[in-house]
């Protein structure tokens, strides 16, 4: 079939008919748990004591600031010195946080907007959508309530859904993630992720019943890799290297790309790096009949030599944290960004 096109626009060009050019741009997207960015002030109706001047942590002004423009560095330099379009964040802790780090912080001039639920969740912290005002124009967004049927007092994060629309007027839907933790122990957490993953398969496939050819792509830290059953089995994540034909109905796992590669990941688990923080997109976006595509299909890993330190108990690297336990050492979060381009194209006539 490409050939036939090819040789199509070859004898289009020759015989000086009207030849339809692309023309294309690149979106940079990113997804980032940037690891307990608290404010300082304490929270009566959250569990952040221990992120105050007073708590356990000793968190303040100061720290709280250098990690704001800890983050900032990352983004700014995640971009070489173009910060991405759209940022997906984790473990934020409200507006207030937000607004400092798209209002005082490098990032200040890049015109960041942002948008951000406050949700249930026991600790206080959430999920939010950062975007730059002049790439993307947010059309609709609300947050999606998690309330687990066989645990419903449990407090749990909202996901985050976004409509947005690019500069090449494509619409691009995005949801994003921050499933229930491994900290109850594997096994017992099981059910939840796979619980999170039923909400956002029942949400994508609310969207593909309205809109069968949308542009949609889930981020976030699922605590869950590619291969467990709330990835392949609830939300049905399927794996594009091993896929004959690529739906645009059909979900697809980028992060598949570093399943087969020796330690390589964007979260240290002991001496297992793995890929915690995923990108998902609908086949649309990887099969080349869309104009919004995921460039080379490939995604990234963000591991920049600063964002790692030496590993002295398991050997190699680790991410440098802002504390290690409870000694505050300065550095940036537990979780390394992961992002994508997305190739916007628009068609013109050449006459």
């Amino acid at each position: 079939m490409k050939s036939k096109i090819l040789a199509f626009s070859l004898c289009a060009l020759l015989c000086g008919r009207a030849a339809a050019q692309r023309t294309s741009d690149t979106l940079f997207v990113a997804f980032y748990n940037v690891e307990n960015l608290f404010h300082p002030t304490n929270d009566s109706l959250t569990a952040d004591d221990d992120f105050t001047p007073e708590g356990s942590y000793h968190w303040g002004y100061k720290r709280y600031f250098k990690k704001i423009n800890n983050i900032a560095k990352v983004l700014i330099a995640m971009g070489k010195g173009s910060p991405p379009g759209i940022v997906g964040v984790a473990e934020i802790e409200n507006d207030r946080v937000l607004h400092d780090l798209c209002r005082r912080s490098p990032l200040q001039r890049f015109g960041y907007s942002f948008v951000h639920h406050d949700s249930p969740d026991r600790r206080g912290v959430d999920v939010a959508l950062l975007y730059r005002d002049s790439l993307v124009t947010v059309l609709q967004e609300k947050a999606i309530p998690v309330v687990f049927p066989f645990e419903p007092n449990t407090r749990n994060r909202d996901l985050l859904y976004a409509l947005v629309r690019l500069s090449c007027g494509d619409s691009l839907h995005i949801i994003v993630n921050h499933w229930t933790s491994r900290f109850g122990g594997y096994a017992a957490t099981i059910p939840k992720r796979n619980f999170y993953a039923d909400v956002a398969r029942c949400l994508v496939d609310s969207l593909l019943a309205h809109h069968p050819h949308a542009n949609i792509l889930l981020m976030g830290d699922f605590n869950d890799y590619p291969t467990d059953e709330s990835m392949e089995h609830h939300l049905r994540a399927h794996n594009p290297l091993k896929s004959a034909a690529l739906a645009d109905d059909t979900l697809f796992n980028l992060m598949y790309h570093f399943v087969a590669q020796n330690n390589v990941g964007s979260h240290k688990h002991e001496d297992f790096w793995g890929c915690l923080d995923q990108l998902i997109v609908t086949g649309r976006m990887i099969n080349g009949q869309g104009r919004l595509q995921i460039a080379s299909n490939v995604p990234r890993i963000f591991n920049e030599s600063f964002l790692l330190m030496p590993d002295e108990k398991y050997g190699g690297v680790k991410n440098y944290r802002t504390y290690s336990g409870p000694r505050y050492i300065g550095g940036f979060a537990d979780h390394l960004p992961v992002y994508v381009r997305i190739v916007t194209s628009t068609k013109r006539e050449n006459q």
